[in-house]
């Protein structure tokens, strides 16, 4: 059996062969071709590369290529656009169909290095639909314990409409002699997480806007001593003061 255990210099050979091996495995995992056979399906119909440049760069046997092209291979796969979905660019196919030998290069992609994607916003709640029945009944719950939740997180919460949400309130839903209010969270149709949430964010909201309602109430009414008339003073001073002297006293006679 071969062993390198006592010769140092054959080790390092053979670590270096290894550690060469692992890198080259590495880039190969990082330009490998996502949907190797629906990209060659693309190339072959979308330009004037040969078979060979297509075979090298989807990693695919030349023969194989060659039964796509005439339909014997991948019959029904739908051509997929390397350009489109970030595997290669246009200059390089340029290049590729200017010169017969020239290897197209696909982009290279280090998943260390990738930017973290944003997560996308959430949409309406999707309700099952063996539980779709019950929506009516939770949002009677909802209405009848917090009417300070809009119609809005009403309908993301739990994947309702607000025509829907709307009839509830007014008691002209089609179902309302049969509607039994219950809890969603006991329904299965959102969270306790998502249910305090939602109720507190509401709260905040509408103690706000309480707030802010009273603030500018209060800014428009006037002190009482400064809206009432001072009638009693205007009054007094308009009246004469009479004595019994002036009572009794006979009038001048006119000149």
């Amino acid at each position: 059996m071969f062993s390198t255990e006592n010769n140092p210099a054959e080790r390092g050979f053979f670590n270096g062969i290894t550690a060469k091996n692992a890198g080259a495995m590495r880039e190969a995992d990082m330009t490998q071709i996502l949907m190797p056979k629906a990209t060659a399906v693309w190339l072959i119909d979308n330009t004037g590369m040969t078979f060979k440049q297509i075979s090298q760069f989807c990693s695919l046997h030349i023969l194989e290529v060659e039964g796509i092209a005439d339909g014997d291979v991948a019959a029904g796969i739908r051509g997929a656009d390397p350009i489109a979905n970030g595997q290669v660019s246009r200059e390089e196919i340029e290049k590729a169909e200017k010169d017969p030998n020239y290897a197209m290069k696909p982009n290279v992609f280090d998943s260390d290095k990738l930017a973290p994607k944003k997560g996308k916003k959430k949409g309406p709640r999707y309700t099952p639909l063996s539980r779709r029945q019950d929506r009516p009944d939770a949002i009677a719950w909802i209405v009848r314990n917090h009417p300070e939740v809009s119609d809005a997180q009403i309908s993301k919460l739990i994947g309702t409409t607000k025509p829907t949400i709307n009839a509830i309130r007014e008691r002209t839903h089609w179902k309302i002699s049969t509607i039994n209010p219950t809890d969603p969270v006991s329904l299965g149709l959102c969270s306790q997480i998502d249910l305090d949430a939602l109720v507190k964010k509401a709260a905040d909201k509408k103690a706000k806007e309480d707030a802010k309602k009273e603030k500018e109430t209060g800014e428009s009414l006037k002190p009482v001593e400064d809206t009432t008339p001072v009638q009693a003073s205007e009054e007094e001073a308009a009246k004469t003061e009479h004595t019994l002297e002036s009572l009794f006293k006979p009038s001048e006679p006119n000149n």
